[in-house]
């Protein structure tokens, strides 16, 4: 009938809603399992944390009481009150039950000893590496090859031969006979060695072209591209230098010279002897303070120098 007004449009079924609920289920899951992913990833962590650092705060903790305490096995998880007088004994007079060689004196030898380690090994690993990678000679793969072999023969393998060299030179109870054994590094010279095969040849065609010999190069374009490498091996060795004990242990009879680690287990006394464990413990906090100095300073170059692969 004219007039009457056409009938409405159907409207269509709504759209189910099965799949958007389906996907923000599993978006709800996935964000769940992150989680307790990660919580069980932070929960390792701590766990490692306190494995690690749980004997340490015993050791700080016991170095704070007297040995009476100590020697029932009483030590309780709280600092005492004896702490300067503990380490003003460690450090003046020596800790153990015989008063061995001061820790102050110790300390110094011990760094004496780290320092002289870490820079020797870097000056002669960059030398030795820097002649392989720009000199051409005969025999320098099998020179490469020498040097890297020396890996299978550390110290303490060659620790006979070694001592009776130094025995034969008169450089027991010297610093030379104390640091020189230990300042080749086959390692360190690896490293360096795969360092400077990454620095382009344009760097050396220039350095020839504006007549830079051999060691100005070395000076003005190797050593500063080198830095953060040298500070992370510097970390490394130092604290290798720094725990070294049968090297010294054999080598040094003077108390004087006698350095921290070895000190350490001179301390302890054997059999039924009674021992100064606060004065020992003192001196074991004493000897982890310079390595968590060194690593606390020198932590950013040394992550540099671990990380970064463009120079």
């Amino acid at each position: 009938m004219e007039g009457t007004a056409a009938p409405a449009p159907a409207i269509p079924p709504a759209a189910p809603l099965a799949e958007p609920i389906r996907n923000d289920a599993l978006l709800r899951a996935t964000r769940r399992r992150r989680v307790v992913s990660r919580l069980i990833a932070h929960g390792a962590l701590l766990l490692g944390v306190l494995i690690v650092a749980f004997p340490i705060w015993m050791t700080l903790v016991g170095s704070t009481h007297d040995a009476n305490t100590i020697g029932r096995g009483d030590v309780p998880l709280l600092p005492g009150i004896h702490a300067a007088e503990n380490y003003a004994t460690a450090w003046n007079e020596g800790g153990g039950r015989t008063h061995t060689t001061p820790a102050s004196v110790m300390l110094r030898n011990s760094l004496i000893m780290a320092v002289a380690i870490a820079i020797g090994k870097i000056a002669i690993s960059i030398l030795s590496a820097y002649a392989v990678v720009f000199f051409a000679f005969p025999g320098r793969v099998l020179a490469f090859w020498a040097i890297f072999i020396t890996l299978m023969l550390p110290v303490e393998v060659r620790i006979i031969p070694t001592f009776q060299v130094i025995v034969d030179l008169n450089l027991g109870n010297t610093w030379p006979g104390l640091v020189i054994p230990l300042i080749a590094s086959a390692t360190a010279t690896l490293l360096f060695r795969q360092f400077f095969l990454t620095i382009p040849d344009e760097f050396v065609e220039a350095a020839k072209i504006d007549g830079a010999g051999p060691l100005r190069f070395l000076k003005d374009v190797v050593l500063p591209l080198s830095l953060t490498n040298i500070a992370a091996l510097f970390v490394i060795l130092f604290i290798y230098g720094w725990n070294q004990y049968l090297w010294p242990l054999l080598i040094i009879n003077d108390r004087s010279m006698e350095t921290i680690v070895v000190g350490l287990s001179k301390m302890i006394g054997r059999g039924d002897s009674q021992n100064e464990w606060n004065t020992i413990m003192a001196t074991a906090v004493l000897a982890l303070l310079p390595p968590v100095l060194v690593v606390a300073l020198m932590q950013r170059w040394f992550v540099r120098g671990l990380t970064e692969t463009e120079k």
